[in-house]
């Protein structure tokens, strides 16, 4: 009897629950994991013929040559076709989101556009290791919904609206106006991979994390270094 395969494609430690949890779950079905893009080859895929590739906050190009293969789904955390593109926990929450949804969709050429399997909702509460950390938890659940009844994807409907990558001079606190947007802009950057949230002066850098909102007041952690060698 040939073995069943899936592939569970992530570099962060926070998913290996989710590995676990899909592992448990699935005992007749073989679920290897792959880290690093250099594992991601077709020649490495042909040899354990996977059923799926799941794709868990992977954030580096998926080649041509892989979903044009396998059946390969991407998690993106927007209510899809709205958010499609980069940062989307980041863009959500500058946007005033206090919820969002986790979409599973099926790799295209096109970015975030594929059809839909599955979509669940997340909360956008506490900070971004906090927020990916249910997401994991939630896409654990999908996975297992997908590999037991194989949902057929339908396509997404609505209006596209696009975000861009944001990047790390973003995270600069100095020009934010409220206690509430210092609190999202520090929480949202707080996790794994992510460049914190800053302040600057001519000779200091400091970066926040652990930020708390009570009263319109703000408390985070800081962590300050000299910008002068």
């Amino acid at each position: 009897m040939t073995t069943r395969t899936i592939i569970v494609a992530s570099p962060h430690a926070r998913n290996d629950s989710l590995e676990a949890t899909v592992r448990t779950a699935l005992p007749g079905i073989s679920v290897v994991r792959v880290w690093t893009c250099e594992e991601l080859t077709v020649s490495a895929l042909e040899l354990l013929s996977p059923e799926w590739v799941f794709f868990p906050h992977w954030s580096s190009l998926i080649p041509p040559a892989i979903y044009e293969r396998f059946e390969c789904v991407i998690f993106h955390m927007t209510d899809v076709p709205y958010g499609r593109g980069g940062s989307p926990l980041q863009n959500l929450i500058v946007r005033g989101h206090r919820d969002t949804v986790i979409s599973a969709l099926r790799c295209t050429a096109e970015l975030d556009a594929g059809p839909v399997f599955l979509k669940r909702q997340l909360s956008l509460s506490g900070t971004a290791e906090e927020i990916l950390i249910r997401a994991s938890e939630a896409i654990a659940g999908m996975i297992l919904e997908m590999v037991r009844h194989r949902p057929n994807p339908q396509p997404q409907i609505g209006d596209v609206v696009t975000f861009t990558r944001r990047r790390a001079s973003e995270g600069d606190l100095s020009r934010l106006s409220s206690a509430r947007q210092i609190y999202d802009q520090i929480r949202m950057l707080d996790g794994d991979g992510y460049p914190s949230a800053f302040l600057e002066t001519e000779y200091l850098h400091m970066d926040f994390r652990g930020a708390r909102l009570d009263d319109g007041v703000v408390e985070a952690t800081v962590r300050i270094r000299s910008k002068v060698k």
